[in-house]
């Protein structure tokens, strides 16, 4: 689960590590009160969207008095901002962050995050932070360093020495950066939070440090755990697909391409994507329904593909284990007699109960495209959305 900005700032806060002031409005009838809390009439105006590269698109502004900070504020508010992150709908703006402003000597890239491949947490740090830290890791992967650490209640000094390298800091600041590493490493454990990304990590010329800008995700299988990060989710950030299938307990993830798949198991669901991609399509979605789904289960996943207005094909490839066949198949002709299927669906079934579930798929009388294999399933399915 992702959050916003001025969100992710209030973390920080709470755990001691050095934010600027800053309010968020969720109308420009607000900014008026809001923003006697802050001390500067040099303000920053920033758009509030789950993705990176808002200054780029317009979603960042310095202003120098109200007058100034409301006209910005008027323009933002409802703006679609579209980035590197968003995709080529963009995101509709809904809420603004007003911070005070501050001098700035240094900029810094500072993250900790869950590293899936090694099992470990891993800070990365560099001297080059801001806009332009992807392009850094593209041209100039040596001046990004990565530091793995073995579970503990704290980093150790040697490897926040090995961290912070890439600052250069002085006696004074390396103290507050490891003040700053541990607090930022102690809201990943006890948060069950799998990134958090600070950039700017900023050096003032006042000479401190300060998390100009911070961004941070949770892991969704944890959040039962923490009802107050779990309030702090924004329902207009998430796509209202994704929405529905978390509410049917399905894992399902929009993708862009056209062709709708249904799966049960996630390997198996990652072998479908990767033969859909490699006769030449590209798949719509990842969907898993689990190894234990219902009939119900499984005709809310398939009227679920359909809502996505880019599927022009479905691609159902089930094996059935706990699963039975002829209950998938079951689900199957009831979402289809419902939805009025109107695109080519190709079916491939295996395991248990497999000659029963084919028997009732072809009693159905409805135009389902039946296969033996996985690849005569994509084949036929690539063929029939041409």
């Amino acid at each position: 689960m992702n959050i916003h900005e001025h969100q992710a700032k209030e973390i920080l806060k709470e755990f001691g590590i050095p934010v600027l002031n800053g309010v968020a409005v969720f109308d420009t009838k607000e900014i008026k009160s809001k923003i006697k809390k802050l001390k500067s009439n040099n303000l920053m105006l920033k758009a509030q969207i789950h993705a990176g590269g808002r200054g780029k698109a317009g979603g960042i502004k310095m202003v120098k008095n109200f007058e100034q900070l409301k006209e910005e504020a008027e323009k933002m508010f409802g703006k679609v901002l579209i980035t590197h992150q968003t995709g080529k709908s963009g995101k509709k703006v809904k809420r603004l962050y007003i911070e005070e402003t501050c001098d700035i000597a240094k900029e810094f890239y500072l993250s900790c995050l869950v590293d899936w491949a090694s099992s470990k947490i891993a800070f990365i740090s560099s001297a080059e932070g801001g806009m332009d830290i992807e392009q850094v890791a593209k041209k100039n992967p040596k001046k990004i360093i990565t530091v793995k650490l073995n579970m503990s209640k704290l980093v150790c000094e040697e490897d926040i020495k090995k961290i912070v390298k890439p600052f250069d800091l002085s006696i004074k600041l390396e103290k507050q950066a490891s003040d700053l590493i541990q607090s930022i490493y102690k809201i990943l454990i006890e948060k069950d939070a799998s990134l958090i990304e600070i950039n700017p990590l900023i050096l003032t010329k006042d000479n401190d440090l300060l998390c100009l800008d911070a961004k941070i995700n949770f892991d969704d299988n944890a959040l039962y755990r923490h009802p107050d990060i779990a309030s702090l989710k924004d329902s207009n950030e998430e796509d209202p697909i994704e929405t529905e299938a978390k509410k049917q307990d399905l894992a399902y993830i929009k993708l862009d391409g056209k062709i709708g798949c249904m799966v049960n198991g996630a390997g198996l669901a990652m072998a479908t994507m990767d033969i859909i991609k490699l006769y030449g399509s590209e798949p719509a979605n990842f969907l898993d329904v689990g190894g234990g789904a219902s009939k119900e289960k499984v005709s809310a996943a398939f009227k679920i593909i359909l809502s996505d207005k880019n599927v022009q094909g479905i691609l159902i490839n089930i094996f059935g284990g706990i699963m039975r066949c002829d209950v998938l198949a079951q689900g199957l002709v009831e979402a289809a007699r419902e939805t009025n299927l109107s695109v080519p669906l190709v079916v491939r079934l295996a395991g248990t109960n497999v000659e029963l579930g084919k028997e009732i798929l072809k009693k159905s009388n409805l135009k389902i495209i039946s296969a033996n294999n996985l690849a005569e399933a994509a084949e036929k399915v690539i063929e029939a959305t041409k």
